[in-house]
């Protein structure tokens, strides 16, 4: 597994291009905690694994084929750790409270994907948002929003 994490990490180096000023790292971290609210609810839907892909694809500009193996790692890591203290400390350490405030929106977009936010998605979107030092206020106004954008009627 080390060798897949290093040989990902080689392959999307060699093209500093695509990069913006964050590491691999970092996008591993991110695309763990992103992966935590695929599987809260523990019934990983087909349309939250499609917005994960466009979030990784958009936010990193990867290709499909790195997308999908920086997936796999994610959801590797996050099977393998204790808790969520390795992401969400190198998170705080390179993100910005906006850029914070903004995964956090996108965490709740994943929880929407399916048309409904489960209590469980909830609970854990709640426990990483206090863990990456986003206000409850924030919390609440990113849940609203995203909320407002994915009701029937809107």
């Amino acid at each position: 597994m080390l060798n897949a994490i290093s040989d990902f990490f080689q392959r999307s180096l060699a093209q500093p291009e695509q990069r913006e000023n964050q590491t691999l790292t970092l996008e591993l971290a991110t695309a763990a905690l992103l992966c935590e609210i695929v599987r809260a609810d523990y019934d990983t839907t087909d349309e939250e694994l499609a917005a994960l892909r466009l979030m990784l694809t958009e936010r990193y500009q990867l290709s499909a084929s790195d997308v999908e193996e920086l997936m796999t790692l994610a959801q590797t890591e996050v099977d393998e750790a204790v808790d969520h203290y390795q992401f969400v400390s190198l998170i705080k350490e390179h993100y910005n409270y906006d850029q914070r405030c903004e995964l956090v929106a996108q965490m709740w977009q994943l929880a929407w994907a399916d048309g409904s936010v489960d209590p469980l998605e909830e609970h854990r979107i709640r426990r990483l948002a206090d863990l990456l030092y986003v206000s409850h206020s924030d919390f609440i106004r990113t849940k609203l929003h995203v909320e407002e954008r994915n009701k029937p009627d809107a």
